[in-house]
């Protein structure tokens, strides 16, 4: 009973860690490469805006969504049509849609860039 409990703090806790390692290296190095003389400039990209990549992750997500809602209603036409009560039809259906929907978004975000 008490081991649910733990799971929140945990999962907090576990999420702060690895942005506090992420942040921590990350300021490391660009401290030796001062200490070096190089400019520490180089770990920022010229040539992609912040805004360009959350609409790349916003039409992966829009398209992964609308795979999502294709195949859970797909799902329930063939239900329907086949008469079938039990099976692993809905999260068959509802991962390859999802998997297409993905598909589809990066093949969109290759044809932006």
């Amino acid at each position: 009973m008490g081991s649910e409990i733990i799971i929140v703090p945990v999962l907090f806790l576990s999420i702060f860690g690895i942005f506090y390692l992420f942040y921590s290296t990350r300021n490391k190095e660009r401290l030796a490469l001062i200490e070096k003389g190089v400019d520490a400039n180089i770990f920022v990209s010229k040539n992609h805006s912040s805004m360009f990549i959350w609409k790349i992750i916003i039409l992966n997500l829009a398209c992964l969504m609308i795979g999502i809602g294709t195949g859970i209603l797909s799902a329930l036409f063939i239900e329907s049509l086949l008469e079938i009560n039990n099976g692993p039809i809905y999260p068959g259906l509802i991962f390859l849609f999802a998997g297409i929907g993905l598909l589809v978004g990066f093949k969109i975000s290759k044809n932006l860039e």
